[in-house]
C-alpha cells in the first residue's frame, strides 16, 4: 500500500515499507515569485535525484486556468551532452525558453540542487525573468537577453534528505541571498538519552536532551544578528517504526509572534502521523504571503 507526500505540484509516492537506501529520493522545491508576459506568477522549480539519475522541471501556474506548463529536463550521469541544453515551452500562448549549464556544477553532500558554477534561467520576450546559479555573465551572454527590472523571488523551500544521523541543506534568511548551512545531528539510539542538534554555518543553535519528552517545539536564534524561528517535530525518529516517517524542520525568518491563549497551538494534538502526511503541509497554503520559508524533511534510513 503506498501514499503521498505532495511536494510543490509533485507527488512523492512512498510504500509503507521502510526507506532504505535503494528507495531514497533527495528532493528540492524551490518557489518563486515572477514576473511573466505582464503578470506575477508562481515558478517552482523541482531538483531530484536517486541511484539512477537527477532530473530538473520547471513549472509555471496560468494565469487563464489552474494549469501548471512544466518543462522537464533529464540530467542522466552518463549523458554530459545533457548538463547544458535549451528548451522552449509556452504558457497561456506566451513562449518561454528554459536554457541551463550544470556541467561545471557543484553540489553539498547528497543534495540533487546545485550551489555553485552553474545557471538555469529562465527568459521571456528577451527578458531573463528567472536566473538561478552563480554564472549569470554567461547565462546572459547565450541567452542574448536583458536581466529582468525585478529579481525573482524566493518564497519557500522544500527539501527532503535522507540520512541515518545528520542532514544538511543550504538556504539564504534575507534578500541579499547569502546561503547558510543548515546541519541537523541526532542521536536517537543507544544508552544515552536521545540528542538533537542544529547548527547554521557550523555553530550549534539549538541542543536538545530529553528529545524524548521534547520532540516537538521551537525556538528563536539569531542568524547574523537576524532572529530565525525554528520549529522542530521528530516524533517519528522516536515512536514510529525506522524509514516510516520524517523529522520536520521549519525555518522561518524573523520573531515570533506574542503566545496566546486562544488554544491555536492545541490544534495539533499529540498524534504524530507515521503513515501519511505530515499534518504541518498545511502551512504551505499561507507561506506564499509571507516571508520566506524553508521546510525540511529529514528521513532517516538503515
Amino acid at each position: 500500500m503506498a501514499y503521498r507526500v505532495i511536494h510543490g505540484d509533485e507527488p512523492f509516492v512512498l510504500t509503507n515499507d521502510p526507506v532504505t537506501q535503494k528507495t531514497a529520493q533527495s528532493m528540492v522545491t524551490c518557489v518563486y515569485q515572477t514576473h511573466i508576459a505582464g503578470f506575477w506568477r508562481n515558478v517552482t522549480v523541482l531538483w531530484s535525484k536517486n541511484l539512477m539519475n537527477c532530473s530538473l522541471s520547471i513549472s509555471v501556474e496560468s494565469m487563464e486556468s489552474d494549469q501548471v506548463f512544466t518543462c522537464k529536463i533529464e540530467l542522466k550521469p552518463w549523458h554530459f551532452w545533457a548538463k547544458k541544453g535549451y528548451k522552449t515551452f509556452e504558457v497561456d500562448g506566451n513562449q518561454l525558453d528554459a536554457y541551463w549549464d550544470l556541467r561545471s556544477a557543484k553540489f553539498s553532500g547528497c543534495s540533487p540542487e546545485p550551489f555553485t558554477d552553474f545557471y538555469v534561467a529562465l527568459v521571456s520576450d528577451e527578458e531573463v525573468v528567472m536566473l538561478l546559479g552563480d554564472c549569470k555573465k554567461k547565462a546572459y551572454k547565450r541567452t542574448k537577453s536583458r536581466p529582468a527590472l525585478v529579481e525573482a523571488l524566493m518564497l519557500y523551500k522544500t527539501e527532503h534528505v535522507f540520512g541515518k544521523k545528520s542532514f544538511s541543506t543550504r538556504a539564504s534568511f534575507d534578500q541579499r541571498k547569502r546561503e547558510h548551512d543548515i546541519v541537523v545531528e541526532s542521536s536517537t539510539s543507544g544508552p544515552r538519552e536521545p540528542e538533537m542538534w542544529i547548527s547554521v554555518d557550523g555553530i550549534v543553535l539549538i541542543h536538545i536532551r530529553n528529545l524524548q519528552w521534547k520532540f516537538r517545539g521551537n525556538e528563536t536564534v539569531l542568524v547574523n544578528k537576524q532572529p530565525v524561528q525554528v520549529f522542530w517535530d521528530v516524533h517519528a525518529w522516536l515512536f514510529c517504526a525506522p524509514g516510516s516517517g520524517h523529522g520536520l524542520f521549519i525555518f522561518k525568518p524573523g520573531a515570533g509572534e506574542p503566545d496566546s491563549d486562544d488554544g491555536e497551538d492545541d490544534s495539533r494534538g499529540d498524534e504524530s502521523d507515521c503513515s501519511g502526511p505530515s499534518k504541518y503541509h498545511s502551512t504551505l497554503s499561507y507561506s506564499r504571503a509571507s516571508q520566506f520559508c524553508l521546510f525540511l524533511y529529514a528521513w532517516k534510513i538503515e
